[in-house]
């Protein structure tokens, strides 16, 4: 092996580097503000747990993407996380134990054993919050709200929602008696929009036609507000789970229309992001010119009952790296003082009061003639120590 080669980074793997990492630290900060002012609460789950705790509600379609270790302890096999979301859920079903609403956010790193997308991280800085205990569709608006006031904090403007619902699938499929073989063809075909295929799947499973016709017909009902008057039209008459669901999305509509006048909306009767574990409302925000999503969350009631206690839960999750390369979020603290090396009492005193006001103050060192870009420097003036 070249020498070099020792100090390369696995595939997937990046590292962040001054002045990267400072700004990704004030972007942190700026996000933990915000959380705290929507009345959210920071948890660090650890960043290795026993498999079986990882991959329980929805962890359970993270499998594949767990990098897996044997715990010399216990025998027993340890994961590294690849999305927090299942450990908020397992705090707040078996930690917390509250009543009523809790509110619940993180930032930390995850790592996964394959990059989602070609340009994806596999180290990733997952940031999110998680409401849970409550199942109205307030709950969905302020998560909604707050993922987008997340974006903005990054400094992301031009934001575009994409939502759907997957409760719409569910309802439609639930007494087909598709086998799990023809009901991930028929997911795959209707991801894709191909309706020929739709078709091919149901005709193949012998699925009726008037079931056929609604199944294919999510492949069409997408676009803008007007997608929901078609879906009315199209489904509403499918049963109460489905015009449940419409009402909805009806909801959430017309309040983001008022509260966001300026966001693009888009719905997507198709979408089922997280559809094996997701149950209602799902959404996913995007920005011009980067071709995937910057956040993406739903609902997913009920996953704290593999944890002992089933809650009504929504939330979301977006990658702090993402948005510290897209948006124009907070500069890293720049500038400082410089002061010479020395062991005068005054000097000491000085430095030590100018960091106790925030400045930062950097020793130049015997022989070190860098400024380590200070715009000032400590001169000694008539026994005092000034600034100049």
């Amino acid at each position: 092996m070249h020498r070099r080669a020792r100090w390369m980074l696995p595939e997937g793997v990046d590292e962040l580097l001054p002045p990267e990492a400072a700004q990704a630290e004030a972007l942190r900060r700026r996000l933990l503000d915000l959380y705290w002012a929507w009345g959210y609460e920071l948890i660090m789950p650890p960043a290795i747990e026993y498999l079986e705790s990882l991959l329980t509600g929805t962890g359970r379609d993270m499998d594949v993407q767990t990098l897996k270790v044997t715990d010399q302890a216990s025998g027993r096999t340890l994961g590294l996380r690849p999305d927090i979301t299942p450990q908020a859920a397992r705090i707040d079903a078996h930690q917390l134990r509250r009543e009523g609403v809790s509110r619940l956010c993180y930032i930390g790193g995850t790592l996964r054993a394959q990059p989602e997308g070609p340009a994806g991280s596999r180290d990733a800085v997952q940031l999110g919050a998680e409401l849970y205990g409550h199942a109205g569709v307030a709950s969905d608006l302020e998560v909604i709200s707050l993922m987008l006031a997340s974006l903005r904090c990054a400094g992301l403007e031009a934001l575009h929602l994409d939502i759907g619902h997957v409760s719409i699938f569910h309802a439609l499929t639930s007494e087909l008696g598709l086998s799990a073989v023809e009901e991930a063809a028929l997911f795959d075909a209707l991801q894709r929009k191909a309706g020929d295929e739709i078709a091919a799947v149901l005709d193949e499973a012998g699925v009726e036609q008037a079931e056929a016709e609604r199944l294919s017909a999510l492949a069409e009902l997408h676009g803008g507000a007007e997608a929901l008057e078609r879906a009315e039209q199209v489904l509403g008459w499918a049963g109460p789970a489905v015009a449940g669901a419409l009402e909805q999305l009806r909801a959430v509509v017309e309040s983001l229309q008022a509260r966001e006048p300026g966001l693009t909306l888009h719905l997507d009767l198709g979408e089922l992001r997280g559809y094996r574990y997701h149950t209602g409302l799902v959404f996913a925000a995007y920005t011009p010119g980067y071709g995937r999503e910057l956040a993406r969350g739903g609902r997913y009631d009920g996953i704290g009952q593999a944890f002992g206690r089933q809650r009504p839960a929504t939330g979301y999750s977006a990658e702090l790296k993402a948005l510290l390369s897209l948006g124009d979020g907070p500069e890293a603290p720049s500038g400082g003082v410089l002061a010479p090396w020395g062991e005068d009492p005054a000097l000491l005193q000085r430095v030590a009061e100018l960091r106790a006001a925030g400045e930062r103050v950097v020793w130049q060192l015997p022989g070190d003639t860098d400024h380590h870009g200070c715009d000032r420097r400590l001169v000694a003036h008539n026994g005092t120590w000034e600034l100049e």
